[in-house]
């Protein structure tokens, strides 16, 4: 199944090979983006360089355990609203309450079958991220339809290219959120190593050239200088 870039990204933390790929397998069939690492120091730097949608986190991972990420993801501002499922073969009642303690959204104990994963997946994203689980996804006077692929301005369609689009529903589904634009390149264009950091403002020209019609709409995206790009009305 081809994955949409802009789909939600899950970071799976597990150093079982074989779990990882039932992992991957059934999370892409269901439509998300999939990042997979095996220790716990790894997990921490790539949710540093670019913070999921959702982590997938194993109790008992290498290097520093599952419920230690867990504990450095809630205390650092840019992390500790990510939602996280706890993973593991610890189904006494204690541990549950460690692992909810350090601040997982949810438990599922080994084994377990894809359905109730995807499903508490699903779960944990309408309570934490509600804008991704949403048919329509809006900002301001701006509302992406998910279903007909249309998108709207005051009750006025907007034409965008299909580039535009995933770039538009990235910063619908992260509104306030500053992005650079090598974290862009990463989520609208992942598949594509060969595109230029620099693509990223021309795409933002178009973008902004198809949503600001008149003199009189205010621009949404704001540029925020040496750091990137947001989803924020202009102020004066």
């Amino acid at each position: 199944m081809a994955i949409d870039s802009g789909a939600p990204r899950i970071l799976v933390v597990e150093d079982e090979p074989d779990l990882v790929t039932m992992l991957r397998y059934n999370l892409e069939g269901e439509g998300f983006a999939v990042d997979a690492v095996g220790d716990g120091e790894e997990a921490l730097l790539l949710v540093k360089e670019q913070a999921p949608d959702l982590v997938l986190l194993d109790w008992m991972v290498p290097l520093v355990s599952g419920i230690e990420v867990c504990r450095q993801l809630r205390r650092m501002p840019e992390t500790r609203d990510i939602p996280i499922i706890m993973l593991t073969a610890r189904g006494e009642e204690g541990d549950r309450v460690r692992g909810l303690g350090a601040g997982a959204d949810d438990y599922i104990t080994k084994p377990f079958s894809p359905r109730e994963l995807i499903a508490r997946v699903h779960a944990v994203l309408r309570r934490a991220r509600p804008a991704l689980e949403a048919d329509t996804l809006s900002f301001s006077d701006v509302t992406m339809d998910l279903a007909t692929y249309r998108v709207y301005r005051g009750g006025e369609p907007i034409e965008l290219r299909p580039v535009e689009f995933r770039l538009l529903r990235f910063f619908l589904e992260h509104p306030g959120r500053v992005f650079s634009r090598e974290q862009l390149l990463d989520a609208v264009w992942r598949d594509d190593a060969f595109i230029e950091p620099r693509t990223v403002d021309v795409h933002i020209r178009r973008l902004r050239k198809a949503l600001n019609r008149g003199a009189s709409d205010s621009d949404v995206i704001r540029t925020v200088r040496s750091a990137g790009y947001a989803l924020e009305p202009e102020t004066a």
